[in-house]
């Protein structure tokens, strides 16, 4: 076990793991962030993703002394039931979310391909989103959730 600095939504904590524990479960069992899911730990889903420095990783394979020190953000990070962030309002508007549990990486790697795409046809935002997995189904909505995102940062 190390004592690892962590930067996670903007707040610095200190937890004591094995260098090789998954940051998801430091995540899940240490810091008790529910957006970041476990779904299959090969990273194959997407459910595990959160932010490390901006860009979008599978938390599920991802060793916590990896992401020690660096600036790590989740779903619950982007905004708050109070003032939610651009694509938060965007999935609530067009009622993309079913169960949740794929929401920390649709959201994550959308918000991500649209930063840096904000032009992006639904075409491409289905194609950057392939190698995530949806059980339920709610892909049509996510996509336009992505698209009306998009819109606002074109804006």
């Amino acid at each position: 076990m190390a004592a690892l600095s962590l930067k996670v939504n903007g707040r610095s904590h200190s937890v004591d793991a094995a260098p090789d524990t998954p940051l998801l479960y430091v995540l899940m069992d240490d810091l008790q962030l529910n957006g970041p899911k476990f779904g299959c730990g090969l990273a194959q889903c997407g459910s595990c993703t959160v932010l490390l420095n901006g860009e979008p990783i599978r938390s599920c394979v991802t060793p916590v002394s990896d992401a020690a020190g660096q600036e790590i953000t989740t779903i619950e990070g982007l905004g708050t039931l109070e003032a939610p962030h651009p694509i938060q309002k965007a999935f609530i508007e067009e009622q993309a979310a079913q169960c949740g549990y794929c929401l920390s990486g649709i959201m994550l790697y959308g918000k991500t391909f649209i930063d840096q795409n904000p032009n992006a046809t639904e075409q491409q935002i289905m194609e950057a989103l392939g190698g995530l997995l949806c059980r339920c189904h709610t892909h049509v909505r996510m996509v336009r959730a992505l698209a009306r995102y998009a819109q606002e940062v074109r804006a």
